[in-house]
């Protein structure tokens, strides 16, 4: 499977990344990027893995090479959506300091993890691919 050269890589699982990623206008501000569910992408959770990133701790943006993990994640998404729409407007007003993106993150990823929980949904496997390494 071919992908983008620009990504953003979250859990499917979680309700509350697979609606962020749908209201975020990302391809609005920074053309083709694609959206991909980390549990359908392992080849992706394996880069980002070797890159010491964990998807289970955070969303990860590809973009133009570089990437943004976690509360970066959500500051650089900030930063480049558009303004258009409530959604965008929110996030950009909360996200857009570094600083309230590195204490928000961590209460944001806690939610996750307990709706995950109240659910019955598994995390994310740290391992997705063969352990013949």
């Amino acid at each position: 499977m071919e992908t983008s050269a620009n990504w953003l890589l979250y859990d499917g699982e979680c309700p509350f990344c697979s609606r962020y990623v749908v209201h975020v206008r990302l391809r609005e501000a920074i053309g083709p990027v694609m959206l991909a569910n980390a549990r359908e992408h392992p080849a992706l959770v394996e880069e980002v893995a070797r890159l010491g990133y964990d998807v289970d701790e955070g969303m990860v943006l590809k973009l133009n090479g570089r990437y943004y993990h976690g509360a970066d994640c959500i500051h650089a998404l900030a930063l480049l959506t558009t303004s258009a729409g409530w959604f965008n407007r929110i996030n950009s007003a909360a996200f857009r300091s570094r600083a309230v993106s590195r204490f928000a993150y961590p209460i944001l990823r806690a939610g996750r993890n307990f709706t995950l929980k109240l659910l019955g949904r598994s995390r994310l496997d740290p391992s997705p691919a063969s352990s013949d390494g």
